[in-house]
């Protein structure tokens, strides 16, 4: 149904009825507003899933952790393509 065809019908409710339309929208509308957390909120919690109490890695550990994910991704790719 059409938003203006909507409200034209709903302009021609008794005042209860269209309390009750306006009270049952509302409610609708918190169930939806209530799921859509805050950004900020959302930040922090990702933050604090960063949060550790070691030191971050060097440079030299990050090429040395890059270097092994693709040794074992190739490794892997090598050995799924041999017939079993």
């Amino acid at each position: 149904m059409l938003l203006q065809k909507l409200k034209e019908q709903a302009r021609h409710l008794s005042v209860s009825d269209r309390l009750a339309l306006v009270s049952d929208i509302i409610e609708s509308l918190k169930g939806n507003l209530n799921l859509q957390p805050n950004r900020k909120t959302l930040i922090n919690q990702m933050r604090g899933l960063l949060k550790t109490d070691q030191p971050p890695p060097t440079d030299a550990q990050v090429e040395a952790m890059l270097e092994e994910h693709q040794v074992e991704k190739y490794l892997k790719g090598e050995f799924s393509s041999i017939p079993t």
